[in-house]
């Protein structure tokens, strides 16, 4: 995350407000259920009760506000039936906003709604951040963000995709169809789940956590953090600093187009599919290419698509921009991949 969503947290964080509601709901008809029997592993203080808050006119993405929510410390899931004919898939969506805030709508709800009429159940994972703007900085670094700086939100993810193939794969049609898709921060979670699956990060609460959590296949929307540079960004904000593994010789296209050695790509890496704008001021282009390269060099399916245009948060919202009609991209890239029917 470089400091120019600093803005757009803050946002959703203090600004332009109008209108705050205590905590995020899901809409009638559907109830979010902790993913957590008891208190969450690495459980952090947070600075009060979680909130949602909906943005003003100085954040309008297709004319319409957001919704943010922020202070998360219970993590739930939230699941959507399919419309219509069952195909058997399944989708868990991870909601960007930098790992402070969950951009809850935007990335989120309309995600689901999304999915859910072309026959995919869909589940919103409301993943821990605590809703501070930056990182403070006598405080530990940072009280979420990505692993494994902090191990929260991705924790809540293996805990997520456990709980999915527990109920799923088991005696019903949901087999080998469960995947991910991630926005901006979470499309960092989605590459962090596709490569971090063999070994729960917390101790096994219940049978959940014995259930593999790899995703079949896997959805982000332009990602952040997964180049050699975004990971030397990370390790350098708030009071304690991490060290990144480099390359024995680093060459120009590593320091350019290497991958984030913290997302250590397999075989056994899900077939991915990758968007970006070269104009994302957020989160650079080459977080996707160089996640794009290692999964080419390690021989997994994957789909890329760039447009010279698009910026940032734009989630399904359409607009005059050829990027926002990347949704029947992926209804046909899960096609090809045999997750529904084409």
């Amino acid at each position: 995350m470089k400091p120019s969503i600093f803005a757009l947290c803050v946002v959703f964080a203090f600004g332009g407000l109008r209108a705050q509601a205590p905590a995020w709901q899901p809409s009638p008809g559907h109830t979010q259920v902790p993913i957590w029997p008891g208190t969450a592993p690495d459980a952090q203080p947070v600075a009060g009760p979680e909130i949602a808050k909906t943005t003003g006119k100085e954040f309008l993405v297709a004319g319409r506000p957001a919704v943010g929510v922020s202070n998360v410390s219970r993590p739930t899931m939230t699941v959507y039936s399919p419309n219509g004919k069952n195909t058997g898939a399944a989708v868990v969506v991870f909601p960007g906003g930098g790992y402070l805030d969950l951009a809850i709508d935007l990335e989120g709800t309309e995600v689901c709604d999304w999915l859910t009429t072309k026959g995919i159940t869909c589940v919103l994972l409301k993943y821990r951040v605590p809703g501070e703007p930056w990182y403070p900085k006598p405080a530990p670094y940072p009280k979420s963000g990505p692993y494994p700086e902090s191990p929260m939100a991705l924790e809540d993810a293996q805990r997520t995709m456990g709980l999915c193939a527990c109920t799923w794969r088991c005696g019903t049609s949901i087999q080998n169809k469960i995947g991910v898709l991630g926005f901006s921060s979470g499309g960092h979670l989605s590459a962090a789940i596709s490569t971090h699956f063999d070994k729960r990060l917390y101790p096994a609460v219940d049978a959940a956590d014995k259930e593999s959590c790899r995703p079949d296949f896997a959805v982000a929307i332009y990602p952040g953090h997964l180049s050699l540079s975004a990971a030397e960004w990370d390790a350098n904000q708030g009071a304690r600093k991490f060290l990144i593994r480099k390359p024995e010789h680093e060459t120009t296209a590593d320091k350019q187009f290497g991958l984030n050695p913290d997302i250590p790509v397999t075989r056994q890496t899900p077939p991915t599919f990758l968007l970006q704008a070269e104009d994302d001021r957020v989160d650079n282009v080459n977080d996707s290419l160089a996640y794009y390269i290692a999964l080419k060099n390690a021989g997994v399916p994957v789909e890329m698509h760039l447009y010279a245009q698009g910026g940032h948060a734009f989630g399904l919202r359409r607009t005059e921009l050829p990027i926002t009609e990347w949704p029947q991209l992926v209804e046909t890239w899960l096609g090809t991949i045999g997750m529904i029917p084409k």
